[in-house]
């Protein structure tokens, strides 16, 4: 870590633990410049009390300002109050403009597709919180790039679960058959198949219900735009 790196810990987000960046910009004298979530101002920290004992970990960019010019971009918004939003202006963000010149954050691109290792029911609501007070256009790019992603893992959702709730049935069929026959070892193994394909067939059924429950709350948001 040098003067100027764009540098980030791992903290925990709604239930995921270690998937939530935040970002700062290293000072060079044992501080950090960034975007404070709890009071939305761009402030600068002692870099232990930024990491707070977390691993650092440093962003690299092919091409960036220099050091110089990053630290002073950083510095000359210092005290600015920046109404942090996790999805449009976030630390990210702010890390970002002061290395590249634009502010842009890699894992807002990349939340939507951990959708169904999520709890819907605890997103929607930092979701909803994410998309007031935004730009009506950004709001509908974002809105369609995450419906697009939720399509993306319901098309692969939805024929695994299918298929697992019509072997079920089948095994089904084959263990009635099979103690009609009095063959009731037959019945037995085709019995605990059956279970297998239904516990698999309950658990991407949870992921569809936890998608179209996301889509709702997506849809919900720009109807209320």
């Amino acid at each position: 870590m040098a003067k100027g790196d764009q540098i980030y810990i791992l903290e925990p987000f709604v239930n995921l633990q270690g998937i939530y960046e935040h970002h700062g910009i290293d000072g060079g004298d044992g501080s950090v410049i960034h975007l404070r979530k709890s009071n939305e101002t761009i402030t600068r920290a002692p870099f232990s009390e930024f990491t707070g004992g977390k691993e650092v970990y440093v962003k690299h960019y092919p091409l960036s300002f220099v050091s110089d010019v990053v630290v002073r971009r950083a510095e000359s918004r210092l005290g600015e109050k920046a109404r942090y939003n996790l999805l449009f202006n976030n630390c990210e963000h702010f890390a970002t403009w002061c290395k590249l010149g634009y502010a842009y954050s890699q894992q807002v691109k990349d939340f939507v597709p951990i959708l169904s290792r999520l709890q819907v029911e605890k997103l929607s609501q930092p979701l909803q919180e994410a998309l007031k007070g935004t730009e009506t256009q950004e709001k509908e790019q974002l809105v369609s790039a995450a419906l697009a992603d939720i399509k993306k893992v319901w098309d692969r959702t939805q024929p695994i679960y299918n298929q697992s709730l019509e072997e079920s049935k089948v095994w089904q069929a084959v263990a009635w058959k099979a103690l009609q026959e009095g063959k009731e070892k037959v019945a037995k193994a085709a019995i605990q198949r059956k279970l297998r394909y239904q516990k698999q067939a309950e658990k991407e059924k949870k992921k569809l219900d936890q998608l179209a429950q996301m889509t709702e709350t997506l849809l919900r948001s720009q109807i209320s735009s």
